[in-house]
């Protein structure tokens, strides 16, 4: 029966992660298992060296196992722009949709007064001191479109105001929409047609 209860403790897990449930882990496992050669020791493998390495950028808050992440660390990057998102997967979604060649943000979520969230348990302090040392030109707000996706939108706008070329994405992003879930062509037009804030 142990083994039984370690394979259910792995669909539990697996239940856990976003877009499974227990029935799509339960045919992930059992997949898994079946083919454990090529699909369950490598995955043990990477998850254990991910899991031993992973860290934030402490620049601009990206995933990476260095310090400082690629994005940061490539000169090729420092164009003077920062784009600043609101979480790693919006970043991510940015880069597949390879339509910005500058350096990221990432807030790390939004104020909000209800969930006392304000901008010292947000990234915000060290966006304005990126802006003073690494000759900024222009900050590119990409925060969802929600209201308090909107609400740190215009905290950043008022704090960073007359110091950079201030915009934001435009058509492309719905109200409500959250760029994780935007497909390619939309952030590609949204990034395109920014306007000044």
């Amino acid at each position: 029966m142990k083994p039984v209860r370690e394979i259910d403790a792995l669909i539990d897990i697996m239940a856990r992660l976003p877009g499974l449930g227990p029935r799509s882990a339960r045919r992930a496992v059992l997949q898994m298992v079946r083919k454990r050669e090529f699909l369950l020791k490598p995955l043990a493998n990477v998850m254990q060296r991910v899991a031993d390495s992973a860290r934030e950028c402490v620049n601009c808050g990206n995933i990476s196992t260095t310090e400082i992440c690629d994005i940061c660390a490539s000169d090729s990057r420092a164009n003077g722009q920062i784009c600043v998102v609101q979480d790693v997967s919006d970043l991510w979604a940015m880069e597949r949709a390879n339509v910005f060649e500058g350096r990221y943000h990432v807030t790390g979520g939004t104020l909000s007064a209800l969930e006392n969230i304000g901008p010292d348990e947000l990234r915000i302090p060290k966006l304005i001191e990126r802006i003073e040392t690494e000759k900024v030109e222009e900050v590119i707000l990409a925060l969802s479109a929600t209201v308090d996706g909107q609400t740190t939108a215009h905290y950043i706008a008022d704090s960073i105001e007359d110091r950079v070329k201030l915009t934001s994405l435009a058509q492309g992003v719905p109200i409500g929409g959250e760029l994780d879930y935007l497909d390619d062509g939309t952030i590609t037009a949204a990034m395109n047609a920014r306007r000044s804030l």
